[in-house]
């Protein structure tokens, strides 16, 4: 199956492509890893309406916009954009789903606007104690669902590095109590999948940065008097590189499509599997290619590298998506 975007939307990924282009985002990553959260490209992301995409206009929102929201995620993977942004999309739905209006009008326009960012322990039924939220340093608010409860969250103890280096993941504890009833374990299960997608959506992103990094390497890189991409091995593993996430591209859209709809979960998950390991070959053959010099600190692609790696078992690791979807079709 073909997506094709409009002319709208192709401009929208156009004009996030250059605007990370332009903030130098390897800079903004190893400062995000040393410590220093500066939240300049962040305000920018919410100027261009990034985070309004998960918020309904009523307060302030442009959405729900899954397909642009989808665009989105792919240029923010595509640029390897540090910070809980995902965890801040799914908290538009969280807050939007438990139905508490006091609630939503206090956080979802400070989301949409980017003066508010959050974090939050994925809603999954395989998240099990001690409950860890990535960048919980970093945000306004940390959020937990447990069973028909939404809770505050304040991290405690020391955090754990991540291997992708901009991020840190917190151990948490309930702090105070937001919301409760049947409908926040619906909302959950919303965030969850909304979540899902987005980070599928951010590796397919990364996982064609590290393609086309790695093709250009490729050419310029030389050995017995020629350039290494011209040997039938290396094209080989690009080639494979490329199958896999072009066969991942419109389960991701897809699953976008069918958002509303009682498949969306399914959907999810399929997309999740699909980029996940996509991106994770692609990441493990610009190593090969690249040698030992793609995984130093000082190269720019180690980071998308690492960043893949991380977001292989984000929001679901493929074993358990794989479960999910074969559990949706019996």
């Amino acid at each position: 199956m073909k997506f094709v975007l409009d002319a709208e939307q192709r401009l929208f990924g156009e004009t996030l492509h250059k605007l990370l282009t332009e903030a130098g985002t390897p800079g903004v990553i190893r400062s995000w890893a040393a410590g220093e959260h500066d939240r300049t490209l962040w305000t920018a992301l919410a100027q261009a309406g990034v985070f309004a995409l998960a918020v309904p206009e009523r307060h302030d929102g442009a959405g729900p916009r899954p397909i642009e929201l989808v665009t989105a995620m792919v240029e923010l993977g595509r640029h390897a954009v540090p910070g809980p942004v995902v965890e801040t999309l799914a908290a538009a739905a969280l807050f939007e789903g438990v139905g508490d209006e006091e609630l939503s009008a206090e956080w979802l326009p400070r989301l949409a606007a980017g003066h508010a960012v959050v974090s939050l322990v994925p809603p999954s039924a395989e998240e099990a104690p001690p409950c860890r939220a990535l960048d919980a340093d970093v945000a306004d608010l940390v959020l937990l669902t447990e069973g028909e409860g939404l809770w505050s969250a304040r991290p405690e103890g020391t955090p754990r590095r991540s291997i992708d280096p901009a991020r840190r993941l917190f151990t948490v504890t309930p702090a105070a109590p937001l919301a409760s009833g049947p409908a926040v374990r619906e909302a959950a299960a919303a965030a969850y999948d909304l979540g899902t997608l987005a980070c599928a959506a951010q590796s397919l992103g990364v996982g064609r940065a590290l393609l086309d990094i790695t093709v250009a390497y490729a050419g310029t890189r030389r050995q017995f008097g020629r350039s290494i991409g011209e040997f039938q091995a290396v094209k080989h593993h690009l080639a494979n590189a490329f199958t896999g996430l072009e066969f991942a591209r419109p389960l991701v859209y897809g699953a976008a499509v069918s958002a509303g709809s009682p498949e969306f979960a399914r959907d999810v998950s399929a997309a999740k599997v699909a980029a996940s390991d996509a991106a994770y070959v692609t990441a493990r053959i610009a190593l090969q290619v690249h040698g030992a010099i793609g995984y130093t600190d000082e190269y720019d692609p180690s980071l998308w590298i690492r960043k893949a790696v991380a977001l292989h078992s984000a929001w679901g690791s493929p074993a358990n998506h794989r479960a999910r979807l074969m559990k949706a079709l019996s």
